[in-house]
């Protein structure tokens, strides 16, 4: 895990700084334990640690700091377990290991460390509203209290390209492309963000370099649902004119699949917490293969969607969406998308990039393309799946980390034999980034926004 701005986006609450005299340690392993005071997060450690406690919302997460600490060889991550729906690690700096829990819901937590001999074991306690105070007994938790209120917000990572050193192309009136890329990225974020059902991520805020590889871990971390890449392309033939949306190749998923599946922690993140020896790699390219291929197939039809609405605005350079193999396009789970808002070598769409009302339409567009497609394939426990128009037929869910096939058929109010049917599944296995179809009756519900 990169240090990245991801963690200054969302509010975060601080929860424990607690010193022990810092000292080089090992995190051995993970156990997770569900009981009726809610659930406990145990880690097992090499020795007494100084650590960091802190939650950030939107997703809810819990980030616990060690400072000097690494991961022993052989450490596995569990499989979920009551309100935590995964557990990741990464190295926020040199020498440091961050550990993040992936929760259900918003917790309250307590820690405590405990000394075994020469080792240690960190304990969290996570507590929900429904948790047991004073002693009493907690009330039997609900399918909503697991899931959550639906409710939830999309969250779209707006990646302005190029910044910092790297200026992109430059127009003939000397225009930086990064300079209008970032223009259009607060645009677009700003209308994100007046949209009651999405919450726009900037991976880039300011005139800074990012790596191309960071940018979509940067919106992985931020539990992106999709990401847009925004640039402005540039032709030796200045007449050369229109926007364009490109999805990621097949060659560019290939080369990316194969590097996932040499890091056996991020592939065991990618196919939902399955753990991995050596036996399993078969068993692990087939699940990413999965999880890549549904991720694909959204990110076409998104891209189909967001070209469709732009060229309602001005001319496209291609009547269908393009396909390259674009480093920023190349996360194997998150939905994403690149979109050349014009030619900047071409004078006339160089000063129309420069021109803010011409961006607002542009940004406006794209928009109402993303939102067509929410709006007919929200996922579940987000705002728009709470206002989702169902006149019998079906809708569609594509399966998240943590999600099992009896919550799926709880969340929508769907039989489980009813999702099983529609979907020839044989038994009740399901992968992230898999999409099923979920077969609904009549009903009529609030309409989503002009």
């Amino acid at each position: 895990m990169r240090r990245n701005p991801v963690f200054v986006l969302f509010a975060s609450t601080l929860l424990g700084l607690v010193a022990f005299g810092a000292q080089a340690a090992q995190l051995k392993g993970v156990t997770l334990v569900e009981n009726e005071s809610g659930t406990r997060a145990v880690l097992e450690l090499s020795g007494p640690v100084d650590y960091k406690l802190f939650t950030l919302a939107n997703p809810h997460r819990l980030v616990l700091d060690l400072p000097g600490s690494s991961l022993a060889g052989g450490y596995k991550a569990p499989s979920p377990n009551g309100v935590v729906a995964g557990v990741r690690t990464g190295k926020p700096a040199d020498n440091d290991l961050r550990v993040v829990l992936d929760l259900g819901r918003d917790v309250k937590p307590r820690s405590r460390l405990e000394r075994e001999g020469n080792g240690a074991r960190l304990v969290l306690e996570l507590f929900t509203e429904t948790t047991a105070v004073a002693g009493k007994p907690a009330p039997a938790r609900t399918v909503q209290d697991v899931i959550g209120s639906g409710e939830r917000k999309l969250i779209v990572a707006i990646d302005a390209g190029h910044g910092g050193k790297d200026p992109g192309a430059i127009g003939p009136s000397r225009k930086y492309e990064k300079d209008i890329t970032l223009a259009v990225a607060r645009e677009l974020a700003a209308q994100i963000n007046a949209d009651p059902g999405m919450q726009a991520f900037l991976v880039r805020d300011r005139d800074v370099f990012i790596p191309l590889e960071q940018r979509y871990m940067i919106a992985r971390e931020a539990q992106a649902d999709l990401f847009i890449s925004v640039h402005a392309d540039a032709a030796h033939n200045r007449a050369a004119s229109g926007a364009s949306v490109y999805v990621l190749s097949l060659r560019g998923a290939s080369s990316e699949a194969a590097r996932w599946l040499a890091d056996q922690e991020n592939a065991a993140d990618l196919v939902g917490g399955v753990e991995l020896d050596a036996r399993d790699k078969n068993l692990a390219a087939v699940l990413l293969d999965l999880s890549q291929n549904a991720t694909m197939r959204v990110s076409d039809d998104v891209a189909t969607e967001v070209l469709a609405a732009l060229k309602q605005v001005g001319k496209a350079h291609k009547p269908q969406i393009e396909r390259a193999n674009f480093v920023v396009l190349r996360s194997p789970d998150v939905p994403s998308m690149l979109v050349e808002t014009g030619f900047i070598s071409n004078p006339g769409e160089e000063a129309r990039l420069s021109d803010p009302a011409y961006r607002s339409r542009m940004a406006a567009a794209i928009v109402s393309g993303v939102r067509s497609y929410f709006a007919n394939q929200a996922p579940p426990g987000t705002w728009y799946a709470a206002r989702q128009g169902q006149f019998g037929g079906s809708r569609q869910h594509v399966v998240s980390r943590g999600e099992t096939l009896s919550l799926i058929a709880a969340r929508h109010g769907v039989p489980m034999n009813t999702i099983r049917a529609a979907n020839k599944l044989q038994g009740d296995t399901v992968r992230i980034g898999e999409r099923l179809t979920i077969p609904v009756a009549a009903t009529a519900v609030a309409s989503l926004p002009e």
